[in-house]
Order: structure tokens, then C-alpha cells, then sequence
């Protein structure tokens, strides 16, 4: 299998090699450059129509786009230790969790990005205005997952799990982009040293 990865602040391959370095995996990469906009390449698109990254090709061709389907395809493979749970509320619980960080806290980030940020500014149809509009809507998520690591040291319980890792590239990719992600918000810094401090965040 080749793994198709991009370096940091690229979050959602980011999310695969923390995932990868989690289980111990040593997945064989190739590097896609985004700003050299190589995922936009015709050779690419044969891979990936959406142009993005990451995406894991395995041995007989076969593609499996998105960070967490591979993620799962992974988890499949190497079962310990489990990142996705075992029993069916662990299971239900993390998948929780990575929806809310996808569908709360993800989208706004990405307006913010897009449409303000400099490294975006040649993309067609950017709206700082709107852009500018995400930045409480950013402010509103990291609040609810403050509120949400109140009681726990992990964000789905007791045990580190895939929902930590993506709300780690998410945290940290929005840090990239200038927003304030944990100041003032006692228990999302404490929960965000203690992820970062695990040798697989460096990945």
C-alpha cells in the first residue's frame, strides 16, 4: 500500500500519521505538495477526483479516500490498540465525538481558512466577509468542547481514541490560521498538553 500524504499544517493527513504512529504502523508515503496544488494534477484526479488529501492506495490499486475511512481500514488491519472502540457503546460514543468535532468545530475553521487566509487568496470565489463571520462560530465550538472535557481527560471517557485525534489537527490547524484556540479555556489547554505531550502527535 502507498500512502498519498501531505506535511503539516495539513490536517487531515495529519490525523492518519498520528493514527498510523498510534497502532505502529509504518505506512510507505509519497508526498503530495498543496501548494504546488499537485493534488490537482490529472494524474492525481485519476486517484481522487475531489483533489484532496490524504488518500491510501493499496497493492491491487484500490483507493480509499478520506482520513477516516483509512483510518478504519486501518483500525481493521491492526486492531490493538483500538482506537475506534470494542463494545458497542465505546464504538458509538467515539463515532459521536468525531462527528462533532467534523460538524461543529471543523466547518467554521475551514470557512475562516478559505476565505481570509493568505496562503488561500488566489482561490476563485473567496468571501472574507463571510470568512470573517466563522470567527465566533470557531470561538462557539472550542466552548463546547471546553464545556464537554470537563469531567473526562479524554474526549470520548476514560481511554485515548480516534475523537482525540481529530480534534488535535483540528485545534492545531486552527491555531496555524491565527485563530485563538485555547486561551482561557482551562480544561481544553489542559486536554491539549496532555495530547500533545503523546509521541505520536509529533507525526
Amino acid at each position: 500500500m502507498l500512502f498519498y500524504d501531505s506535511p503539516n499544517p495539513a490536517p487531515n493527513p495529519r490525523r492518519v500519521r498520528i493514527f498510523a504512529a498510534e497502532k505502529g504502523i509504518a505506512l510507505p508515503s509519497k508526498e503530495v505538495s498543496i501548494p504546488q496544488r499537485e493534488q490537482k494534477a490529472p494524474e492525481y484526479l485519476t486517484k481522487n477526483p475531489r483533489g484532496q488529501t490524504p488518500i491510501l492506495e493499496l497493492d491491487d490499486g484500490t483507493v480509499i479516500a478520506e482520513s477516516v475511512a483509512i483510518m478504519r481500514y486501518l483500525e481493521a488491519l491492526h486492531p490493538e490498540p483500538p482506537l475506534f472502540g470494542t463494545t458497542p457503546l465505546d464504538i458509538a460514543q467515539i463515532e459521536m465525538w468525531c462527528r462533532r468535532v467534523e460538524m461543529i468545530l471543523m466547518p467554521p475553521v475551514a470557512q475562516v481558512w478559505v476565505h481570509t487566509h493568505p496562503f488561500t487568496a488566489a482561490l476563485p470565489g473567496r468571501n472574507a466577509e463571510w470568512g470573517e463571520a466563522n470567527r465566533p462560530r470557531v470561538a462557539e465550538a472550542l466552548n463546547f468542547f471546553e464545556q464537554s472535557l470537563a469531567d473526562r481527560d479524554y474526549l470520548a471517557g476514560t481511554d485515548f481514541t480516534a475523537a482525540d485525534i481529530l480534534l488535535l489537527t483540528t485545534v492545531d490547524f486552527a491555531g496555524f490560521i491565527g485563530l485563538d484556540t485555547t486561551e482561557g479555556l482551562e480544561n481544553l489547554s489542559a486536554w491539549h498538553r496532555r495530547i500533545s505531550e503523546r509521541e505520536s502527535a509529533t507525526a
